[in-house]
C-alpha cells in the first residue's frame, strides 16, 4: 500500500506535468532579469502570463483564448478594462485563490466590486512587483474614453514591462522612460495602426515590442516600418 507522503509527491509530479503540457501549446519567451528569468506566456489577443520569482500573474485572462483550469493559479490577475474580450470573470475565478490579489480600472469595478482599483497614474507593489497604471484610450475613435482604461508597467528586477491595454499612440504613453519590453495593441479602429505603433514606438523605444491584439492587420507592416529603428527588436507571436 502507497504511503501518505508518496501518495502526495505522485500528487504534486502529476500536477506539475499537466500544467507544463497545458502550458507547452503557448509560445514562451524567456526576459533575462537582474532578480531572475521573466518568463512570458502568449496566449492569445490581450492575454498574457507572467511567471517570475515562484510568483504567476495573469493580464486579461479571457476563457475564449485557454481553459483557465489548466493553468496555473495567479498571486496577481491585471486587468486593463471592462470589454469582454479583456475581463471574464469566469477565467478570473478559474485561476483565483483567497490569496490572489486583483488590480482592474474603474470600469472594471462594477463587474468585479472586490477588486482592488488602481486609477491612471497610481502605483502599488504587489507579488513582488512594482506596477504603475498608465493611461489607455482613444482620441481618434469613442471606444475607450480617457480617465478609465489602465495600461501597466511592471518591474522586474531591473527590467520594465509595459502592456498598453486597448490604446491609441496618446500623448500619456510617449513620456514613459527606460522600457525593456512593451506590448502595444494594433487593429484599427478599436486601437492602433501599424502606423501609430511605430510613431509610439519610436517615441519611447524600447529595447523589445512585441505587437499584440492584432486581429488581421498584417503585422509586416509594422516590420517594414521599424526596419531601420536602432535599438528596437520587433517580435512577432501568436497574439491575434
Amino acid at each position: 500500500m502507497l504511503t501518505r507522503s508518496v501518495l502526495l509527491i505522485t500528487a504534486i509530479v502529476v500536477s506539475m506535468v499537466f500544467f507544463s503540457q497545458a502550458q507547452s501549446k503557448f509560445q514562451n519567451d524567456i526576459l533575462k532579469t537582474s532578480a531572475g528569468d521573466l518568463q512570458m506566456t502568449f496566449i492569445g489577443h490581450g492575454t498574457l502570463m507572467f511567471t517570475y520569482a515562484g510568483k504567476v500573474i495573469h493580464i486579461d485572462p479571457v476563457s475564449m483564448y485557454a481553459d483557465y483550469s489548466t493553468l496555473p493559479k495567479a498571486d496577481l490577475i491585471l486587468i486593463t478594462h471592462e470589454h469582454g474580450d479583456h475581463l471574464d470573470p469566469k477565467a478570473i475565478q478559474a485561476v483565483s485563490t483567497a490569496a490572489t490579489a486583483v488590480i482592474v480600472n474603474p470600469g472594471s469595478a462594477k463587474t468585479l466590486p472586490s477588486a482592488t482599483v488602481m486609477k491612471n497614474g497610481e502605483t502599488k507593489t504587489l507579488a513582488g512587483v512594482n506596477l504603475e497604471a498608465i493611461p489607455a484610450y482613444n482620441f481618434e475613435k469613442p471606444f475607450h474614453q480617457k480617465g478609465n482604461g489602465n495600461g501597466y508597467v511592471l518591474t522586474f528586477g531591473d527590467k520594465r514591462v509595459y502592456v498598453a491595454g486597448d490604446t491609441e499612440n496618446v500623448p500619456e504613453i510617449k513620456t514613459l522612460k527606460n522600457i525593456d519590453v512593451a506590448f502595444l495593441p494594433m487593429n484599427q479602429p478599436f486601437t492602433m495602426t501599424p502606423e501609430q505603433v511605430a510613431d509610439l514606438a519610436k517615441a519611447m523605444h524600447p529595447k523589445i515590442l512585441y505587437p499584440y491584439h492584432f486581429g488581421n492587420t498584417n503585422t509586416a507592416a509594422l516590420l517594414d516600418l521599424m526596419k531601420d529603428e536602432k535599438g528596437i527588436e520587433v517580435r512577432i507571436r501568436e497574439l491575434k
